[in-house]
């Protein structure tokens, strides 16, 4: 097991559902540095951890609730914390291998500077649930892969590879060439409801405030729209995320 002493540079999850799914992972052995469990309490999910960390030979340490209150910063921790190493981000062929391993076309989703990590760990955990390939995002302006996400992707961090690039633009024009068609958002696009998203396709989210950037949107192949009747005509991200995910999962799978 890796043991990093400085624990600073680790990151933190916390919470049953997240602990859990993290050391159920393949790389459990390599990323966990130390679980802590709330001590004197006693429950199904504490000792399922526990077993679990024990028969993996990680280190298990008793603390007081007062510990995990503070390390979480009040969190719903449910007794439970892991320190890991920052998360690894995939390659682009991860994407690939991830889809032919499943015999599907590539399912992928680009998101173009998404800041709030809230909102990058409700994406993941939709992309999880609808059979995303993998996810894109920029190396700048743009919420990496951090506890805040890991807790709020409940597990899905585990799952759904993240690639991380310099250059968006670039990246659109190599799955280009990998006969991946674009889709992206826009105010004059057309109706969601009918859209083809069969065969090897990438959706691209725009910022929480600024939508998709221009050079990016220059890429896109075709937009689409979510109509919308209300006085405020625009939704937060991850909710016109899982709008637009569940649509292509249901024209994927008709």
């Amino acid at each position: 097991m890796q043991n990093n002493s400085n624990l600073d540079e680790s990151e933190l999850v916390y919470g049953h559902h997240s602990v859990m799914e993290l050391l159920k992972s393949p790389t459990a052995n390599q990323r966990v540095n130390k679980v802590l469990v709330q001590k004197g309490l006693t429950s199904e999910h504490i000792g399922e951890v526990v077993k679990i960390a024990k028969r993996d030979r990680l280190i298990v340490q008793d603390v007081p609730k007062s510990k995990l209150d503070s390390i979480t910063d009040g969190g719903n921790h449910q007794g439970m914390a892991a320190y890991i190493a920052p998360y690894k981000y995939a390659e682009l062929e991860d994407i690939f291998k991830s889809a032919e391993a499943k015999g599907t076309d590539p399912f992928i989703l680009i998101l173009d500077k998404i800041e709030d990590p809230h909102n990058l760990g409700s994406i993941l955990r939709t992309a999880d649930a609808v059979g995303v390939d993998g996810i894109i995002i920029p190396k700048h302006r743009s919420s990496g892969l951090t506890s805040v996400v890991a807790k709020t992707s409940t597990g899905a961090i585990e799952h759904v590879p993240v690639v991380r690039v310099t250059n968006l633009v670039n990246t659109i024009n190599d799955l280009k060439k990998r006969n991946v068609w674009i889709f992206g958002t826009a105010m004059e696009g057309d109706n969601y409801r009918e859209w083809n998203a069969k065969g090897a396709i990438a959706l691209v989210i725009g910022n929480e405030g600024k939508g998709v950037s221009p050079l990016v949107q220059k890429q896109v192949d075709q937009t689409l729209n979510i109509p919308m009747v209300g006085h405020v005509q625009s939704l937060n991200a991850s909710v016109a995320t899982g709008i637009l995910l569940y649509q292509a999962y249901a024209s994927r799978n008709a």
